[in-house]
């Protein structure tokens, strides 16, 4: 490769060839698609060789676009080892979510890792679901996330490494006056006739919502129509009295005024998360987090699964 070749004339190449669409490659990079356009050109001109066939209605790879690409990727990976050799870069870390809790996976190990690696940044970010974090992780504006890596698009998976790590308990956020709320646990069975809201139509969390859909699905509930979600804790509260819908969630979160949290049961649905992250990337804090997951789960059982539970199968089978 010429020896002035910009990290950034691949970065963009990786991205339209992993999108097949220069709009959305620019989207993805948060650049102007005619400037991405002008980068691959030069990436082009520099190379020698066409690495894209455009249409009107299409983009392809060329045979020299399909031989870059995992040289490109491989480039960009030791890119960042050799730019942040002793972690001293922050490290950016996606929480999906601004609401905390006592319990949250992600708060937990980002703690841990805090207190194991102070000399380490960490720095949060909230990208609402895995989902929208994904294309963050692979376009290397991100460095890890948590989330249901089995509801990610399978080109998505392929370019990404996951580490399981807590199987959680589903539960439902309802307002103080919803009949369910009394109980202390709430039989699946019982949601019949409460239309359950799973963030349908939240782009961001779609990997969410087709594990809550299928939870519906499979016991004969409904799922509360798409609606703009709220973001913070004083708006979700808002939310869900405004709206009187049980919120599927899971245990340990927070139960903002207005509301109360409560585990579903009979079966014990689970939500396998996951700390997802590039296969090649590197980083002391990254190790503090994955060494985290690992003293936790074995000291608190997150990974044993409890009699009479419900998980996908494309789920349990990441855990084998």
């Amino acid at each position: 490769m010429p020896r002035d070749l910009h990290p950034r004339l691949l970065r963009g190449f990786v991205a339209t060839a992993e999108t097949l669409h220069f709009g959305r490659a620019a989207e993805r990079l948060h650049t102007a698609q005619q400037a991405l356009s002008r980068d691959v050109r030069s990436l082009e001109r520099a190379l020698g060789e066409r690495l894209f066939d455009r249409s009107t209605r299409s983009v392809a790879l060329t045979a020299a676009g399909h031989r870059l690409l995992p040289k490109a990727r491989r480039f960009l990976e030791l890119h960042d080892e050799i730019a942040v050799p002793d972690g001293s870069r922050a490290l950016l870390v996606d929480l999906n979510s601004e609401v905390s809790g006592p319990d949250l996976t992600a708060d937990r190990l980002l703690a841990a890792a805090r207190a194991a690696r102070p000399e380490c940044e960490l720095l949060a970010r909230f990208h609402g679901g895995l989902a929208a974090a994904a294309g963050e992780l692979i376009a290397h504006r991100l460095d890890v996330s948590f989330g249901r890596f089995a509801g990610l698009p399978a080109p998505e998976r392929a370019q990404l490494a996951h580490l399981p790590v807590r199987l959680e308990r589903m539960a439902v956020v309802l307002p103080l006056g919803h009949p369910l709320a009394g109980l202390p646990q709430v039989p699946v069975a019982a949601l019949a006739g409460h239309p359950v809201d799973v963030c349908v139509g939240n782009p961001a969390t779609t990997e969410w919502t087709a594990l809550g859909l299928r939870l519906l699905a499979e016991h004969g509930l409904t799922a509360a129509p798409g609606r703009p979600p709220a973001v913070g804790q004083g708006e979700f509260g808002r939310y869900v009295v405004r709206h009187g819908d049980p919120v599927l969630t899971t245990v340990g979160g927070p139960a903002p005024e207005g509301t109360v949290t409560r585990p579903l049961v009979d079966p014990v649905p689970l939500a396998l998360v996951g700390l997802v992250h590039r296969p090649a990337f590197r980083h002391p804090a990254l190790a503090a987090l994955c060494e985290a997951a690992g003293a936790l789960g074995s000291a608190e059982g997150w990974l044993a699964r409890p009699a009479g539970s419900w998980l996908p199968a494309e789920d349990a089978a990441l855990l084998r």
